[in-house]
């Protein structure tokens, strides 16, 4: 037998340093990754109830004091995301309640998880902390079930707001009402199925998140100000721990793939509807339909800004907060 050459020898280091540099380099990424996804563990962990009602255990965050305002979260949200709009209603005199819908964080998901027995756990959750009515913003996906409680508890809603609603809209050729982005369904069989998969494509691929998971223009947030960027940042990264919101994810998309035309006209209480053009979701549509045929309805339309409104924070919040002010006075 030959002794080894020393081009065998330098080819046989070369293969022993890169497999040292990619243990040492996966070693560095799985301990970013750990302590990303505790801090993302540690913050749903705190700061919201679970609630026993009627309809089985809801988790809620609630704050401030006056007329309550509940805010049903959109697809891969939960009650943090809810509280997003606390602060500025609770500053201006408002009692804010955030569920988490089914299947979202600590509430389970039960049989039946349509938009009607999701409206019916609102009204669950409003009898277990004793509120006689409140209004209800519906965000994204979680539209169905605000326009449903509104349907079904006409009494008990003072005013409804559908922000980027996913909701019906008529279209050409009997096309779905909400579209999908591209890469969005990629999304759901890859990054959305595990909590290091939907971590690596934050670090990796943020604009196609942006694309994909916000629906909005990447070009919309790269050209926004600081503020609105970090906005958009915060509502991608409060994603994480995914796993936790998967079912409810999985649910929303069952809903809103087969949404049916509501009977808006027998709406009594007072609607704002809210929407962008550019949503790549298509709610500008459905906002603007759902305005025309419910009673006294007002629409509000944006050019550009994406499904999350980008570039528009205060204005939306001035909306909010000036219709919620002409129909419920907070009291003083």
């Amino acid at each position: 037998m030959s002794p080894p050459t020393s081009r065998g020898l330098n080819a046989r280091s070369v293969t022993r340093l890169a497999a040292l540099a990619l243990a040492v380099l996966s070693l560095l990424v799985y301990i970013d990754y750990r302590k990303d996804l505790r801090q993302a563990q540690a913050r749903v962990a705190t700061g919201s109830r679970i609630a026993d009602t009627a309809c089985g255990p809801i988790e809620y965050a609630a704050g401030g004091r006056g007329p309550a305002v509940m805010v049903v979260h959109g697809a891969g949200g939960g009650f943090d995301q809810g509280m997003l709009f606390s602060d500025d209603l609770v500053d201006q005199g408002y009692r804010v309640i955030a569920m988490s819908r089914f299947g979202y964080l600590r509430t389970p998901m039960p049989e039946d998880a349509s938009a009607v027995a999701q409206a019916e756990a609102h009204a669950c959750l409003l009898d277990a902390l004793k509120i006689d009515s409140a209004a209800l913003i519906g965000v994204s996906a979680g539209a169905p079930s605000a326009v449903q409680f509104a349907l079904r508890h006409p009494a008990r809603t003072t005013a409804l707001v559908l922000l980027v609603p996913a909701i019906y809209a008529p279209r050409p050729g009997n096309a779905p009402p909400l579209k999908t982005p591209s890469g969005t369904r990629l999304l759901f069989d890859t990054a959305l199925r595990s909590d290091f998969r939907m971590w690596a494509g934050l670090k990796v691929a943020r604009r196609s998140m942006i694309d994909s998971i916000l629906a909005t223009p990447p070009e919309v947030v790269a050209h926004a100000s600081s503020n609105e960027q970090m906005r958009a940042a915060q509502l991608l990264d409060m994603i994480l721990p995914v796993s936790r919101r998967r079912e409810g994810l999985i649910n929303d998309a069952e809903v809103t793939s087969h949404l049916p035309r509501y009977e808006l006209e027998r709406i009594v209480a007072p609607t704002l509807a809210i929407s962008v053009r550019d949503d790549q979701f298509g709610t500008f549509d459905g906002a603007r339909y759902s305005a025309s045929h419910i009673p006294n309805a007002r629409f509000v339309g944006f050019e550009n800004g994406g499904h999350v409104w980008i570039g528009h924070q205060q204005a939306v919040v001035a909306e909010l907060s000036g219709f919620l002010l002409a129909e419920i006075p907070r009291r003083d």
